[in-house]
């Protein structure tokens, strides 16, 4: 039965990564027009091409393997896979988390809290609410200390985005070990950037993709219901 299984997860892992190329390509698309929408010019990079899709695939893949046992429960993980990987391409592209992708992405979050086994409404709601205020505290301290937006209000919003997605429990404390991992890789490759030369200490980078980077990492490893 294991041996089944674990074959079976495998080869759902491998399906559900080619659904996430396929994915990703969307992704890639539909920034490109969001881009132009907001009159930004898009780049070509190979990274910024092929980034969305390569990344999709492999998380679609990973949470695919890990999920086999509870389609449902993959079905609304790898939705937030997809908003994530946006928001970190977007985001290093433009340094920007659009509300086109944030508002509608808040609500869908709202409506599958009823049916998000572990979660809940009044759970992700309040989570929601208290990640937002606090990361709104931050931003607003920030700009009055430097004059500018030290933490961007799109960080605001998908910090608010994880908590609704992640909720919070005693136990695994899933929201503040995300934002906790979205810290700590913001400062290891701030420092790494510096070190290496590639940025000076004055410039700034954004905060978007690392926070959705814990938010994925935490996602992943929930345990499967």
């Amino acid at each position: 039965m294991s041996h089944a299984l674990t074959g079976g997860s495998l080869l759902l892992g491998l399906g559900w990564g080619l659904l996430g190329a396929a994915v990703g390509f969307g992704i890639r698309r539909l920034s490109v027009r969001l881009a132009r929408a907001e009159e930004l010019e898009p780049g070509f990079r190979r990274w910024q091409v092929w980034g969305p899709p390569v990344l999709a695939a492999i998380l679609f893949g990973l949470f695919g393997q890990r999920y086999a046992t509870d389609l449902p429960v993959l079905v609304i993980r790898t939705i937030w896979v997809a908003v994530l990987v946006q928001v970190i391409f977007f985001d290093a592209e433009h340094r920007l988390i659009l509300d086109r992708v944030m508002f509608p992405s808040m609500l869908l979050a709202v409506g599958l809290s009823f049916i998000t086994p572990d979660l809940g409404f009044l759970n992700a709601v309040l989570t929601g609410l208290a990640a937002g205020a606090l990361f709104l505290l931050l931003a607003l301290v920030g700009a009055l200390l430097y004059g500018g937006d030290a933490l961007g209000f799109g960080d605001v919003k998908l910090v608010a985005f994880m908590g609704l997605i992640l909720g919070f429990n005693l136990r695994t404390v899933p929201i503040i070990s995300a934002l906790f991992l979205g810290v700590l890789l913001a400062g290891g490759i701030s420092l790494l950037l510096v070190v290496t030369r590639i940025r000076s200490m004055k410039d700034a980078i954004p905060y978007g993709p690392f926070l959705a980077a814990g938010a994925l990492i935490v996602l992943w490893r929930l345990a499967p219901s």
